[in-house]
């Protein structure tokens, strides 16, 4: 298939529920748990247990309607505040935030959060502390210079990104462009975390296959350190699993903080 015919998650219907479904559900056929649960999930809770990386705020801009890798988060922030570019999505997490019928069952996943910790008796406590870190759920425009004028957020001391960069950007430029606007976002000296999938060209929801952008690791760390970041740790792991439904070569886990400069906004 022509790639240039590929949807693109940003501009074309999205079905969100049925990405969950796809590769993140307790559905036994579901696409790659080991990449796209528990290897965030180890890497993530690795990173935050070191202690460097805590604070008053953190952003989260993940594709879709994820909340998994907040789990390892709540701990160590007060406030979640979740940006998402549709409304579909934005629906789908505060369904799950509110408890109401029909909200996506990440049990499972809650389950695995803690067989990791190796403490099954804080899973109710873990899915409750997430429901009240993330009270705000908000829509942004990736097009804007300030992808959440009007509104005015507090600068984070942390932001997450889950695999958003890869599936909105159509090359290396709009890489650089969204990364940079998402930095922005950051207090002088906060912390950014990338989750992504190296060497995609698709993933597919439904019947529909979406583009990604196809970048490897050295281009990662490039575009981190040409934004004024210093990496911290980075992690990749190779796929072990091959089906039609993504094409990725690797998964990749980065932690980086920003370099302080003189004049840095420290609202």
């Amino acid at each position: 298939m022509d790639s240039s015919l590929y949807k693109l998650y940003h501009e074309d219907d999205f079905d969100s529920r049925q990405h969950l479904q796809n590769y993140f559900s307790a559905n036994p056929d579901r696409i790659s748990e080991e990449d796209s649960v528990i290897f965030p999930i180890e890497n993530l809770k690795k990173t935050f247990t070191e202690g460097h990386i805590k604070g008053d705020v953190l952003i989260d801009l993940t594709l879709g309607s994820l909340v998994h890798h907040l789990y390892a988060a709540c701990d160590f922030f007060k406030h979640i505040i979740v940006l998402k570019i549709n409304d579909r999505c934005i629906m789908e997490v505060k369904r799950w935030v509110d408890e109401r019928t029909g909200a996506f069952d990440w049990g499972h996943v809650t389950k695995l959060h803690g067989d990791i910790e190796e403490n099954r008796d804080l899973l109710q406590d873990k899915e409750g502390k997430v429901r009240s870190a993330l009270q705000h759920v908000l829509k942004c425009d990736l097009e804007k210079e300030d992808i959440m004028d009007p509104i005015i957020l507090p600068l984070a001391d942390c932001l997450i990104s889950t695999w958003l960069l890869d599936v909105i950007s159509k090359d290396q430029d709009d890489y650089m462009r969204y990364l940079r606007k998402f930095s922005s976002l950051l207090k002088p000296g906060g912390h950014i975390i990338l989750l992504g999938a190296l060497n995609i060209t698709y993933y597919t929801v439904g019947n529909h296959k979406f583009h990604a952008f196809s970048y490897d690791e050295d281009f990662a760390r490039k575009a981190l350190v040409g934004e004024g970041f210093i990496i911290d740790r980075c992690e990749v792991k190779m796929r072990m699993d091959v089906n039609d439904h993504i094409d990725y070569k690797s998964v990749i886990f980065i932690a980086a903080h920003r370099v302080i400069k003189v004049g840095d906004d420290t609202r």
